[in-house]
């Protein structure tokens, strides 16, 4: 018996789908008719519902393709950081038909929500000040020698 996992099937279906790409097909998507704004405004909202601390939205237009928003939020917790991750995940899937891809979830530590529009990082305050994401992209922010 071959036990498969979620992954492998997300990952083969999206090689499914960018080989018929390829091949001239026409991939069908589930229209999404959701702004990048009320996108984020969700977003807020959620980590805020969730007691979300110090929460940070960085506007990437301009700056970056990989996005539209950077929202960073801190939770007390390795416990409180992942069920922000689960809830907000599942709100903007019933929300929006959003389905986000989730990194870190499983440490707690730091996880990263992709939406596509939106990119959510949510970490533990001592791993937050660690990396100090929010310095990179906040404008005026320089390296200082």
């Amino acid at each position: 018996m071959t036990v498969r996992f979620k992954e492998d099937n997300e990952l083969s279906l999206s090689t499914q789908a960018a080989n018929a790409a390829k091949n001239g097909a026409q991939v069908m998507s589930a229209p999404n008719t959701a702004t990048s704004e009320a996108l984020l405004a969700a977003v807020l909202k959620s980590l805020d519902d969730d007691k979300g601390e110090d929460i940070v939205q960085i506007n990437l237009r301009g700056k970056s393709e990989m996005g539209d928003y950077m929202v960073i939020a801190s939770g007390r917790s390795t416990r409180q950081v992942t069920a922000m991750a689960e809830k907000l995940t599942d709100r903007l899937k019933q929300d929006f038909g959003v389905i986000s891809k989730v990194e870190g979830k499983g440490a707690g530590d730091w996880v990263l929500i992709d939406t596509g529009d939106i990119i959510v990082h949510i970490f533990r305050p001592e791993v937050r000040e660690f990396y100090q994401l929010e310095k990179m992209w906040q404008p005026g922010a320089a390296t200082q020698d």
